[in-house]
């Protein structure tokens, strides 16, 4: 009887995730960050709730880039701007007790959509929290991720004025103000992303956060 072999692409995958629960003293250890796609043909998870701007493309894409601990379950909608108003508050309050990895879906008026995935819930904090799981992603033109690059632990920084996910001299790879009307996204060392709208500057159309339960 053969046995089928497995792909590399599958074990790169499993690395990543180890990598990225890592420690920074942990990270900075190891050299065995691999690339790679993901190819398990797991079925996309249903939702729990209305979006108004995910597709199936774009759920299936993303699922390749959820931390293990997120794979397999429902994305239930814990807050959207439809829903519930434009407030970074009722955002924070919505997560008080969540305990999940959250991601956060954003449509701009220019019709772009990106976000961020975070490795917990966000709440208001004097320092910075999160974990390497936390990464920020765009769709237009083209679907791409930024993982975590080790050069800080900048991951999520939150107030009622603003909250910001990446940062490095001054600059934030996602921030948005307390209305969640306007943001701004830029060239950050956490990620090393490209800005994740075809403008630093942005206006918020639809905002989404899903969890996982």
């Amino acid at each position: 009887m053969s046995v089928k072999p497995i792909k590399l692409s599958k074990i790169a995958k499993y690395i990543r995730k180890k990598v990225l629960s890592m420690s920074t003293d942990e990270y900075r250890k190891t050299s065995l960050f691999a690339t790679g796609s993901f190819d398990l043909d797991f079925p996309i998870p249903d939702l729990i709730g209305k979006t108004e701007i995910l597709t199936e493309e774009h759920r299936e894409k993303l699922c390749a880039h959820l931390p293990a601990r997120a794979e397999g379950y429902s994305w239930s909608l814990i807050f959207s701007t439809s829903q519930h108003g434009f407030a970074l508050n009722s955002l924070y309050r919505k997560m008080a007790r969540l305990e999940s990895p959250v991601l956060i879906v954003i449509e701009d008026t220019e019709h772009n959509v990106f976000g961020a995935l975070t490795s917990c819930s966000l709440h208001v904090s004097d320092h910075f929290y999160g974990t390497g799981e936390s990464l920020l992603y765009k769709f237009n033109p083209s679907f791409k991720v930024f993982h975590w690059t080790g050069e800080n632990m900048y991951f999520i920084k939150g107030n009622m004025e603003s909250l910001s996910i990446g940062a490095g001299d001054g600059r934030f790879g996602l921030w948005l103000d307390g209305d969640l009307n306007q943001g701004r996204s830029q060239h950050c060392s956490t990620y090393g992303n490209e800005p994740l709208a075809p403008q630093e500057d942005f206006v918020i159309k639809t905002l989404e956060c899903w969890a996982f339960v």
